[in-house]
């Protein structure tokens, strides 16, 4: 059976992911922060309570898995929401310490178990930040774009291995996380979280925020035999975005 990891794989994109991936048959393991969650994840998954930015926690938990066929390296959190003469380091620094170095660890522990086999799938949980610059959020799309850059390495150095690296971009995602960002861009600009809301939406081709089990479908596809030659790909998921800076 091949097994994936995902990483805050208990609530929210990764939960919706680990759903996905076991009615694909995989036998799934997650990582999170979030203990309740993990208490709540299906009993048949392997649950592992870790911050992805703890090298050593990461790296007991992909050698105890053994072999890891999908890497999904979704951990993240969505940094403070201000102008960048109101960002303090250290919240800059914690946004892509979480983003971009629980990506790097996760994919340096999982990639000799993926090169002994011959194969396997990285896929990295970056954003439609990563792909425009979003005002008043400057960690959260430099980790978002610096990420795109890691899985574009990841793409080239291990391919000659039959591994392939891929970066999904999530566009505006219902649920708790992007409720929060309303909130914050809200009060930032002094408009009401609908408003806001309908600027996000309004931004996009087709008029709407996606779904995590959107992603996770793209996630499963592009773990499958079926992607077996995509690789190197940055694949929004967004409704196509068009305008990244929301307005009325």
């Amino acid at each position: 059976m091949k097994r994936v990891l995902i990483t805050a794989g208990a609530s929210g994109i990764g939960r919706a992911m680990g759903d996905a991936f076991a009615a694909a048959g995989f036998e799934v393991w997650v990582t999170d922060t979030d203990r309740e969650a993990l208490d709540h994840c299906p009993a048949q998954w392997h649950h592992r309570l870790a911050n992805v930015t703890d090298e050593a926690a990461m790296a007991s938990i992909i050698g105890e898995m053994g072999q890891i066929d999908v890497l999904c390296a979704n951990a993240g959190i969505a940094g403070p929401t201000a102008q960048i003469e109101d960002v303090a380091l250290d919240d800059f620094r914690a946004c892509v310490s979480v983003n971009l170095e629980g990506a790097f660890i996760a994919a340096k522990y999982a990639a000799p178990l993926m090169k002994s086999a011959g194969r396997g799938a990285i896929i990295i949980t970056s954003s439609t930040a990563g792909i425009y610059g979003y005002p008043n959020r400057a960690p959260y799309a430099a980790a978002k774009w610096a990420m795109i850059g890691l899985m574009k390495t990841l793409a080239m150095e291990l391919g000659p291995f039959g591994i392939r690296a891929n970066a999904i971009c999530p566009g505006s995602v219902e649920g708790p996380r992007m409720e929060g960002v309303l909130a914050r861009e809200a009060a930032a600009k002094g408009m009401t979280r609908d408003q806001v809301y309908k600027g996000y939406a309004s931004g996009t081709s087709m008029r709407s925020f996606v779904e995590a089990k959107d992603i996770a479908n793209m996630a499963v596809f592009l773990g499958s035999d079926g992607a077996r030659l995509v690789s190197g790909q940055v694949i929004a998921v967004d409704g196509h975005t068009e305008n990244p800076d929301p307005k009325l």
